[in-house]
């Protein structure tokens, strides 16, 4: 496999689980540490001193953290996102960042679409019908969900997985598909199977007529709150929200709003401006919110291909390699 083979070994820091076997992979080429910044935050600083390959997810580093590691060559993220990571230190020191984009994509578009699914049909707050016993006769208008078939989709954001929710809405369930990016897609060299189903359309036009808005958007300074009370609204009365992208897109404030206020229907939501949801807020327990801890790609077959990609990209890295994913830091 590209990259096993190295010279001297390199110190790596593991901060966070990885699959037995990839940890193996990691430990018969270098000197490996395995830490938890979340349970010892010290133990884990002392060991950047020497690294010069770190390899992980769900831990902030930040600049202080990396100016505790003066050797370091290479990030490895086990995730899509680069939230986490200060691109521009990054950049500035020459640290490579890489990350695990395509091996996610369908995993993630299967939950969203779920998500979509659960939430209109209602089948979270139906199924507990059932298992606290409440459910004595059939059930009438007031549980009524509503059809996801036929309808027509709003995607914020077109990348690879916007691409594959679009596939799963036009050709499994005759929906009409409706995105917002930054720029059309080529869907004839892209996503042929897209076109003449998936139309680029102004935002504007897009909220007030989509029956579901999907956001699939990045965190970035333009996108950070870009769901405000001025976009929800606008949407299409008795619309259903859908986030599958990144938790601090929305102000949670105004989605709840929209939800109590109008226009919203309901919201189903995989991600939260704070992770894991403060048990105090209100989305945790909203009658027509249906919320997941996050689990877009959360299933055993992908997250081990993104720890294998992630490994993979270190060890070709240290080898001095070109990595399968780096990020592009200094495009950021």
């Amino acid at each position: 496999m590209a990259g096993e083979a190295v010279g001297t070994p390199k110190h790596v820091v593991v901060f966070g689980a990885l699959p037995p076997d990839q940890l193996a992979r990691l430990q018969a080429a270098h000197q490996v540490t395995v830490t938890n910044p979340k349970a010892d935050p010290a133990a884990f600083e002392a060991a950047l001193a020497q690294a010069e390959g770190l390899i992980g997810a769900s831990y902030p580093i930040t600049p202080a953290l990396l100016d505790k590691a003066p050797r370091l060559r290479v990030v490895s993220s086990v995730s899509v996102g680069v939230d986490n990571y200060p691109l521009a230190a990054l950049q500035q020191r020459g640290i490579v960042l890489c990350h695990t984009p395509g091996v996610l994509d369908e995993t993630v578009a299967d939950t969203v679409f779920g998500l979509l699914m659960a939430t209109s049909r209602r089948m979270v707050e139906l199924a507990n019908l059932v298992r606290e016993g409440r459910w004595a006769k059939s059930v009438g208008e007031d549980l009524y969900g509503w059809d996801v078939h036929h309808k027509t989709i709003g995607l914020l954001g077109f990348g690879r997985i916007g691409q594959a929710i679009a596939r799963r809405a036009a050709l499994g369930f005759g929906m009409q598909v409706l995105y917002h990016a930054r720029r059309p897609v080529d869907l004839a060299t892209q996503a042929p199977e897209l076109v003449g189903k998936a139309t680029h359309t102004p935002l504007a036009e897009l909220l007030p007529r989509a029956d579901f808005v999907v956001a699939m958007l990045p965190l970035s300074d333009t996108t950070r709150g870009m769901l405000n009370a001025e976009l929800f609204a606008q949407m299409k009365p008795g619309s259903i929200f859908i986030n599958g992208g990144r938790g601090a897109t929305v102000d949670e404030a105004a989605l709840l709003h929209a939800l109590d206020h109008g226009p919203l229907r309901a919201a189903g939501l995989d991600v939260f401006a704070k992770e894991p949801l403060p048990t105090a807020s209100p989305l945790r327990t909203h009658p027509r919110v249906t919320p997941l801890p996050h689990i877009g790609s959360a299933t055993a077959e992908t997250r081990h291909a993104m720890a294998a990609l992630a490994v993979t990209n270190l060890l070709q890295v240290l080898a001095g390699e070109q990595a399968t994913a780096a990020y592009d830091t200094a495009a950021a």
